[in-house]
């Protein structure tokens, strides 16, 4: 229960795929994808790419926009960089995608950040709340969720007005968790605090006994972890075993339902977890009504949570610019429309963009891990 406060192509709707009767009417409007489908991150991708089908789905069963359908082409990268600068040059140049839509991680999307850069390439709803993605002010990325340092900042209030001072941080040793890292600091710094220890490990490590024992020896009463949920798992269970038991906060990007399935009822219950979308299961949001209602018509045993909701919220979004650029987008139309979205309301969930603004949205909701599971 949650409590609120190789590569492998896989192409999506093609016309002739849907039955709306169209025939060769139109192109498809293609956007690319490269994200972890397989791997100790996998989770993360199947999820958000799994929300993002269920709206784009939606929309081409009604016809499509301007009597296009929309295709996401989806390459694995496993959550590693090379391979996703890789699939990068694939989509743009074999698949001629319009533009790249959700990809997944920091240090995968700063590999393609100077290719994006350069060819003016957008990059819609990065599953990546890093500062290198917001400062300075990229042009063509735009970022639906907040950042990570707002994440942590809630995190750190939590865990210091809950009387916790002693704070260690374990990050992972690479641009999403240097970030993380650089932003739990800064958040301690508004309380007077530093880290009592600050101990990194390897991007996907699920062998962090040495990292435990020094975090372990530092006697912290709270913790904060800046890892995917593999590792995050790992480090958990190490933890407890070693004897230390303070409450562990972790950014949105660990995969909420991955860390849950990784851990026994009682290692999960209490860990909290910072959230950038509203909670899946709240049916009284309307964004989350139709959600849940487009999961149920792609799967018989549907399964909502976070990531597969900011997946769908994402592709909400893109349609909605797509829309605005008119019936023939290029990039650059896209881009004027996207720029052009101002206050958005995606049912409860508002986007906010302009040419000097390309964070979408500033929300944030802290959630716990509990021993019971909610079920569609």
């Amino acid at each position: 229960m949650f409590f609120p406060t190789s590569c492998l192509r896989l192409a999506f709707a093609a016309i002739t795929g849907l039955g709306l009767g169209l025939g060769a009417a139109a192109s498809p409007i293609r956007l690319g994808q490269s994200a972890p489908l397989s791997g100790r991150s996998a989770q993360l991708g199947q999820e958000y790419r799994a929300g993002a089908l269920a709206y784009f789905s939606q929309v081409n069963q009604r016809g499509g926009i301007n009597g296009k359908t929309i295709a996401l082409i989806t390459l694995d990268d496993r959550y590693e960089p090379k391979l996703t600068l890789r699939n990068t040059r694939t989509l743009l140049e074999r698949d001629k995608v319009l533009a790249l839509f959700g990809y997944v991680g920091t240090p995968t999307v700063q590999a393609v950040l100077p290719l994006v850069d350069a060819q003016r390439i957008p990059l819609i709803a990065p599953l990546s709340g890093a500062e290198l993605l917001r400062t300075p002010l990229r042009p063509t990325v735009f970022n639906l969720r907040t950042s990570y340092r707002s994440e942590l900042r809630e995190s750190i209030k939590a865990l210091v007005r809950a009387g916790l001072r002693r704070i260690g941080v374990i990050y992972q040793r690479d641009a999403f968790g240097l970030d993380g890292l650089r932003a739990t600091k800064a958040a301690l710094k508004g309380y007077n605090l530093a880290a009592v220890a600050e101990v990194s490990v390897n991007r996907n490590s699920l062998n962090n006994e040495a990292a435990a024992r020094e975090m372990v020896a530092a006697s912290p009463n709270g913790l904060v972890l800046v890892t995917t949920y593999g590792t995050a798992a790992d480090l958990i269970l190490r933890l407890r075993k070693l004897g230390n038991h303070a409450p562990v906060m972790s950014v949105s990007f660990v995969g909420t339902q991955a860390l849950q399935n990784a851990l026994s009822p009682h290692l999960a219950n209490g860990i909290g977890i910072s959230q950038v979308v509203p909670f899946p299961w709240d049916g009284r949001l309307p964004v989350v009504r139709e959600y849940q209602q487009a999961m149920r018509r792609q799967s018989q045993k549907p399964r909502y949570g976070f990531t597969s909701l900011e997946g769908f919220l994402a592709a909400k979004l893109t349609v909605e610019a797509l829309r605005k650029a008119g019936p023939d987008p290029n990039r650059e139309r896209f881009i004027a429309a996207l720029d052009s979205l101002r206050s958005i309301d995606l049912g409860g969930y508002r986007v906010s963009f302009s040419p000097q603004d390309h964070e979408g949205s500033d929300f944030v909701e802290l959630t716990y891990l509990g021993t019971q599971r909610w079920e569609p």
